[in-house]
């Protein structure tokens, strides 16, 4: 069974594994995400795109039936015209040109709406000019910004594939408990530090004082310490690695009194 002091060890040994991965992966900084927002803008964009084109082809459906329809009323004005010279009466004469009168409307109608549906054609058309010119922007800055990013990362693959075969080994031989404590305390402080070195009698990661008691403790590495302010799992200095400079204190002068009389 592993001691307090071996958890220790195993705790700070992956702490040390898990702040280097830290680092490596801030090299990339917030291009990852950066990366992510532009290529959902781009979808954005392209669905933009192609709702425009769809609601063109729509409008030119549209042209194509009142076309359709003009022809119809023009052909069906011409035979009513062609019947006028056959009427026998006012009725059907007035009944025909009354047709006649209706299918002049339609076409008046449905060439106002060709018209309506051209000039939406038009504004359509200026969109979508707009929407490329910034599709084919942001397909620059992606493109500039995935070479970067895969730049850094090659830098940098292998030896974080280096480091994690190594934090795999390290982590299974870690007490299971202190591991799922070490896991959320990471996940909750904004450093990711959560096994922290005590230094000049201060928790290292909030720089709170430590109790001369729980300071006791560490150094004798017989329990298991947890900082009282922030809750991080604290070590000591020796076991981080670092070296203390002892500050020695000169002793005050003394100041002789004059007698007086």
């Amino acid at each position: 069974m592993a001691t307090i002091e071996e958890k220790l060890q195993g705790l700070w040994d992956l702490q040390t594994i898990d702040k280097r991965l830290d680092e490596l992966r801030a090299l990339r900084g917030e291009l990852p995400m950066e990366v992510a927002d532009l290529e959902d803008e781009l979808a954005g964009l392209q669905t933009r795109l192609d709702k425009f084109e769809q609601e063109i082809a729509d409008f030119e459906s549209g042209i194509v039936a009142n076309k359709e329809k003009i022809g119809q009323s023009q052909q069906l004005s011409k035979r009513y015209t062609e019947q006028l010279d056959k009427v026998k009466n006012n009725r059907e004469y007035d009944a025909l040109n009354k047709e006649i009168e209706i299918q002049g409307l339609e076409v008046m109608a449905a060439e106002k709406k060709i018209g309506e549906l051209q000039n939406s054609i038009s504004l359509k058309k200026e969109l979508i000019d707009e929407v490329k010119q910034d599709l084919d922007g942001r397909k620059i800055d992606l493109d500039n910004k995935k070479k970067e990013l895969e730049e850094i990362t090659a830098e940098t693959e292998k030896e974080e594939s280096k480091i994690l075969k190594n934090r795999d080994k390290t982590e299974k031989k870690a007490d299971p408990k202190l591991l799922k404590a070490y896991n959320r305390i990471r996940q909750s402080v904004f450093n990711g530090l959560a096994v922290a070195p005590v230094l000049r009698g201060s928790c290292g990661g909030c720089f709170a004082k430590i109790p001369p008691q729980l300071q006791s403790d560490l150094r004798q590495r017989k329990k298991i310490v947890i900082c009282e302010h922030c809750g991080r799992i604290n070590v000591d200095a020796e076991m981080a690695g670092i070296v203390e400079e002892i500050v020695e204190e000169k002793p005050k002068s003394r100041r002789r009194r004059k007698a007086t009389k």
